[in-house]
């Protein structure tokens, strides 16, 4: 009897301790909770939902539910979509939004229960039209330049495909903020009025990364590369020039240098000529008679040592002197 009382005590510790323990749920920081019981939300005494902050809370055992809300600031990434401008040209953006759960019990009701999922889809269709209605008042120029009084102010994301459009941006705005941030704001106060509706505050909307279509990116490379050959045959042909006018600068300095060498060198051995001359007349006017002997001997040397000389001359010339006499006497 005692036995079946121990065990109907603990059975009964047991329950009260699973039912106490089904009682209470914790909501962790950077979340709120929202109860339901039997499928339908429970509410206050003025009728509201009643939202559940972090901490340590009790419920009905088995028959109420706690949905956690994330109310910590969220990222939504869009995908790369088609704009088109002002001018109707199209541009590929991809942007991302910053949100965060303002009114929790809206949220909860307004996205199937706190379907994030849904919630984002809500979202991105509202800020893809607010963008679109946006961006269709910027020109390509404006949007790409991102400055603030002539300096760039565009964000560290930002990343622009090379083409003459984003190439060559320069300021048109002069106030003290650019019309893409301008424009952004405006799509920020849009969008954020339009999320009010979800119970959904929006943070900050930015824009990734501004690129053109496929087709218009591959046109405008071809006309840039286009441009920039003529810019290399431009250089190439001023290079050429330049070269030809060193080249004919050197070359009119080595005539020069050459000229003025040779100069100096017929300087130099007229000069030396000059001096030997002065020797031999020197050193022949000690022996004059000597000095005629050896330049009649030099002069029959050059003229008939070949053996095909023909010389037709009195034999009593003055060119024979030394023939028939040493000392230069002439023939009889």
């Amino acid at each position: 009897m005692n036995k079946a009382l121990v065990n109907l005590a603990l059975i009964a510790v047991l329950v009260l301790g699973f039912i106490g323990f089904n009682s209470l749920y914790v909501v962790n920081e950077g979340t709120v909770g929202i109860v339901t019981r039997f499928g339908k939300v429970v509410r206050n005494s003025d009728k509201q939902l009643n939202i559940v902050t972090p901490g340590l809370h009790f419920k009905a055992p088995f028959i109420d539910r706690v949905k956690a809300l994330d109310v910590r600031i969220q990222t939504i990434s869009s995908s790369a979509d088609r704009f088109v401008t002002s001018e109707k040209k199209d541009v590929i953006i991809d942007s991302y939004v910053k949100w965060q759960i303002l009114d929790a019990g809206t949220y909860y009701l307004t996205t199937a229960g706190g379907n994030k999922m849904q919630a984002e889809e809500l979202l991105r269709r509202r800020i893809n039209n607010s963008l679109r209605s946006q961006i269709g008042r910027l020109t390509i120029h404006e949007i790409v330049s991102g400055q603030n009084n002539g300096q760039d102010d565009a964000s560290e994301e930002n990343a622009f495909d090379s083409s003459e459009d984003l190439a060559q941006v320069v300021p048109t705005d002069t106030s003290s903020q650019s019309k893409r941030d301008e424009v952004m704001q405006n799509a920020l106060k849009d969008i954020g009025v339009s999320a009010k509706a979800l119970g959904i505050k929006i943070v900050d909307v930015r824009i990734k990364q501004i690129n053109l279509p496929p087709e218009v990116s591959n046109s405008i490379y071809q006309r840039m590369r286009a441009e920039r050959d003529a810019v290399a045959k431009l250089h190439r042909s001023q290079g050429r020039k330049e070269a030809e006018a060193i080249k004919a600068h050197a070359d009119r300095e080595v005539v020069v240098k050459i000229a003025e060498a040779e100069r100096q060198a017929r300087s130099l051995r007229g000069e030396g000529d000059a001096e030997a001359t002065k020797i031999y007349a020197d050193a022949y006017k000690q022996n004059p008679k000597l000095f005629e002997f050896l330049r009649s001997m030099d002069a029959y040397k050059n003229s008939m040592t070949s053996g095909r000389d023909t010389l037709v001359l009195e034999p009593n010339s003055e060119f024979f002197k030394f023939f028939g006499d040493s000392n230069g006497a002439k023939l009889p």
